[in-house]
């Protein structure tokens, strides 16, 4: 048990697959798991642990934003002996390419700032993915015949932009996506020696405003679950 994590030792799996919103939790233990327990509640961020083709996987939230992300992955990693975290979760396109309902494997992740920025000092460090979950990710998203895309993304510290002039930049350096966790999640995976991945659902799209429908999301959100877990355990 840890300040933020309420679990008892041995309730978090190896495996964590990590949505921002705690009912995205719920509902993906639900759906995708065999026997899921709810083993967190501590204010309000649900993590549950199951099985998922009798291997142990946990799903627990972590909140929006990199500084709460922090928090739960560093003592997910740290407490509790997490070594795979992958998250799920949505972003906004950026290219063209990318269409909603595609899923993008975030393989780098720029960012203006993260809560590890105080420890690098003025080195710009590059964030990145775990090779073997991105290619796996990749197979399992290419066999399901999702539209899949890999390549650098932005983490943001902010929800509501007002840099468009950046936006501008990133689109034009091919950016293919924009959410607010993955950066600072493989920052921590790199200090820990875990390995990390994002699997994202592309919901919105900053070019042709286009969203994804309510009615479409659980549909979606459920191929990009299946791709992570696939990946997790290839």
């Amino acid at each position: 048990m840890t300040v933020h994590i309420g679990a008892q030792p041995g309730q978090i799996a190896e495996t964590v697959l990590m949505p921002g919103d705690p009912y995205r939790a719920r509902w993906a233990a639900e759906t995708f798991l065999e026997g899921a327990e709810l083993v967190n509640e501590v204010r309000g961020m649900l993590g549950f642990t199951g099985t998922w083709r009798g291997h142990r996987v946990t799903i627990h939230g972590s909140g929006m934003g990199m500084p709460s992300l922090s928090i739960y992955a560093n003592e997910l990693i740290r407490d509790f002996g997490a070594k795979t975290l992958i998250r799920i979760g949505s972003c906004g396109g950026m290219q063209e390419k990318v269409k909603i309902r595609d899923v993008i494997l975030a393989m780098t992740a720029s960012t203006m700032s993260t809560p590890s920025s105080g420890v690098f000092r003025e080195l710009n460090y590059a964030p990145c993915a775990d090779y073997d979950l991105l290619r796996a990710a990749h197979d399992a998203a290419l066999a399901k015949g999702v539209g899949v895309h890999a390549g650098g993304i932005y983490s943001s510290d902010v929800f509501y932009d007002e840099r468009p002039d950046l936006n501008e930049q990133m689109t034009r350096h091919g950016i293919l996506g924009v959410e607010m966790e993955a950066a600072e999640l493989y920052t921590l995976a790199a200090r820990y020696g875990a390995r990390a991945l994002a699997v994202l659902t592309v919901s919105d799209h900053l070019i042709t405003h286009e969203a994804l429908p309510a009615e479409d999301r659980e549909r979606s959100f459920g191929d990009m679950v299946e791709i992570a877990l696939e990946a997790a355990f290839s």
